[in-house]
């Protein structure tokens, strides 16, 4: 079934340049589980969500990340969750441990954000980003792209759209 709220964020992340093509992906908690976006797909466009129970059993065609939206729901209260890939972040967390804003609204909202190591689509990644959620509301997996969670799909756009303006006043202004 579409969802409109999947499908408006889905198009604002990729007007911003915060997600291309078909990767990222989303997902929001429901009755025993959560619905994610499925693999392949582009978040601009009406897409069948997949459902993925609280033990971790898959529906055919769940994105390859789903092990992750599991942790982090695992061990917060999340209720919603944006994958992204944005450029500035996903550069800087090539270098960097952690980021640490410099402009108001990155200090206000994301004061530190911790980056981590593990494959894409690995237990590895999903531990260590649902571990990093717990104290943090956005993480990045280092050369791979940032994690959000929040109480709705808004919320966790707002906080990668945060993020990537904080990564690009670094950049901008060689405050690293």
């Amino acid at each position: 079934m579409h969802d409109t709220e999947f499908l408006n964020i889905g198009t604002r992340l990729h007007q911003e340049g915060l997600v291309t093509s078909v990767f990222g992906n989303m997902s929001r908690r429901g009755e025993g589980g959560f619905e994610i976006t499925p693999t392949g797909s582009f978040l601009d466009a009406p897409a069948r969500l997949v459902f993925v129970s609280d033990e971790g059993v898959a529906e055919a065609g769940a994105s390859s990340e789903y092990r992750v939206h599991l942790q982090a729901y695992q061990k917060t209260d999340a209720a919603a969750i944006v994958h992204a890939h944005p450029p500035y972040a996903v550069a800087l967390s090539l270098s960097c441990d952690a980021i640490v804003p410099a402009d108001s609204e990155g200090k206000m909202l994301l004061p530190r954000i911790p980056v981590v190591d593990g494959e894409p689509g690995t237990d590895e990644l999903a531990e260590n980003i649902g571990t990093a959620l717990v104290s943090s509301p956005l993480v990045i997996a280092r050369g791979h792209g940032t994690f959000a969670r929040a109480e709705t799909l808004v919320d966790a756009y707002i906080l990668t759209a945060v993020a990537e303006h904080a990564a690009r006043i670094l950049i901008y202004s060689g405050g690293l």
